[in-house]
């Protein structure tokens, strides 16, 4: 990854995909052990009991021209 002129830089698509982060989620750039951190915002990090991000995840990719038998695979994984 390359820091662009404004201190920026891109998080992977497949990264973002894996991690459920979307436009508008908000992180954080903290310094650890001399390496950079991006972590979750607090604010996210309390709403992130297991399964409540893959749920958001999920109905992110829900598509309304799938059938429910498309639905529940794409939830259960079958």
């Amino acid at each position: 990854m390359k820091l662009n002129a404004k201190g920026q830089v891109t998080i992977p698509a497949q990264l973002r995909r894996e991690l459920a982060l979307g436009e508008g989620d908000e992180v954080e750039v903290v310094l650890r052990d001399g390496q950079l951190v991006i972590l979750r915002s607090d604010s996210q990090q309390a709403d992130s009991r297991p399964g409540r991000r893959l749920a958001a995840h999920m109905w992110k990719r829900l598509d309304t021209k799938l059938s429910t038998d498309e639905m529940m695979e794409l939830l259960r994984g079958e």
